[in-house]
């Protein structure tokens, strides 16, 4: 989302049925099919949709083109920038997870690239549409926190310049994607209060170029019930919400990241320069393809219910299949096509 994740749709208060003593427990159904099993942890009312098709779809939803480019050179050269300590289990989780992407990575479906596929509809004036195709071009790692543990919107674009002239950073205008990834114990400017990653482009004066970038902090030591969501979740739920789902890989703060990486990515190759496609009249606070579905993970979802997804045999929850076996839950974005949000593992 440009400029900023929201978290507004995140804290979602959840639908409660009472259990035995009254107690609030949260509404579950599980669907009797062969495993994995698609769940809905919190399932709408049958009464607020007449219609499968209740995710995000809307006539009010006024998504334009504004002429502007999108990353539709292939591939999209994707430079990491790992800001702080990670352990080597982390990043691979991640590059796992960039590198599923591609068409050619072999997931099963419900799978990541069949979720990126639905991002590539998007094209400029030119008819070019989003590129397939992502490889991670270049790492840098800056473990010695050049730029201190707390982080501002301008100090990000100097951690940026920093890895070009430090790393064998090629400046990459027109294929390249700059993501910077901050670890648990790094604090950014308005972090877990009102994003939890954005993506703009570098000004020159800051960086000496244009560059495309987004951000992504782990919240797993700050505000994993914010930004992990549905990982952990808010105390003031006091037991009565669905419940913390088990992440796919076991790791909350990272888990938690993916989904908010996707989101950023799609809107990034989408509107990397903020003139391209989103909805509004405010190019300074557009909402994005991203935006639109924030919450949204499976068929059913809406109105604060995260839909259906599925679950392994150890409960772990997921809703898309990645390369070497990985399993990720990620946020389902607008389609250009359906005008509605949409997923590789919607049921309807």
């Amino acid at each position: 989302m440009s400029p900023i994740y929201s978290l507004f749709s995140v804290l979602l208060f959840p639908i409660l049925v009472s259990g035995d003593g009254g107690s609030p427990k949260p509404q579950v159904q599980t669907l009797n099919i062969q495993r994995p099993e698609y769940i809905n942890p919190k399932l709408p009312p049958r009464t607020l949709s007449p219609s499968k098709k209740f995710e995000g779809s809307s006539n009010l939803v006024d998504l334009r083109y504004h002429m502007g480019p999108v990353l539709s050179s292939s591939p999209i050269n994707i430079y990491l920038i790992w800001y702080g300590r990670w352990t080597p289990a982390q990043k691979l989780l991640i590059k796992d997870f960039l590198t599923s992407i591609s068409p050619d990575a072999a997931a099963p479906s419900p799978s990541v690239s069949e979720w990126w596929r639905i991002v590539s509809l998007y094209t400029d004036q030119t008819g070019a549409n989003v590129s397939r195709s992502i490889v991670i071009a270049k790492e840098y790692t800056d473990a010695r926190y050049s730029h201190g543990s707390h982080l501002t919107r301008l100090s990000i674009q100097q951690v940026i310049a920093s890895s070009v002239k430090s790393a064998p950073f090629p400046v990459d205008h027109k294929n390249g994607i700059y993501l910077v990834l901050t670890s648990q114990d790094v604090t950014m400017q308005d972090f877990c209060r009102a994003v939890c990653g954005f993506h703009y482009f570098t000004f020159p004066s800051m960086v000496g170029y244009t560059l495309p970038y987004a951000w992504v902090g782990n919240s797993g030591k700050q505000c994993p019930e914010v930004c992990a969501y549905p990982f952990a979740v808010p105390g003031y739920m006091g037991g009565g919400g669905p419940g913390a789902l088990l992440p796919p890989n076991r790791d909350v703060g990272v888990d938690g990241m993916i989904s908010v990486i996707a989101h950023e990515l799609a809107e990034l190759s989408s509107n990397p320069l903020v003139n391209a496609w989103y909805a509004g009249e405010d190019p300074t606070a557009p909402t994005e393809i991203g935006d639109l579905c924030e919450g949204l993970y499976g068929t059913g979802g809406g109105g604060g219910y995260i839909g259906q997804v599925m679950s392994d045999k150890k409960g772990r929850t997921f809703n898309m299949n990645g390369k070497n076996g990985r399993k990720f839950l990620v946020q389902w974005v607008w389609s250009p096509a359906l005008k509605a949000c949409a997923g590789p593992n919607a049921l309807d």
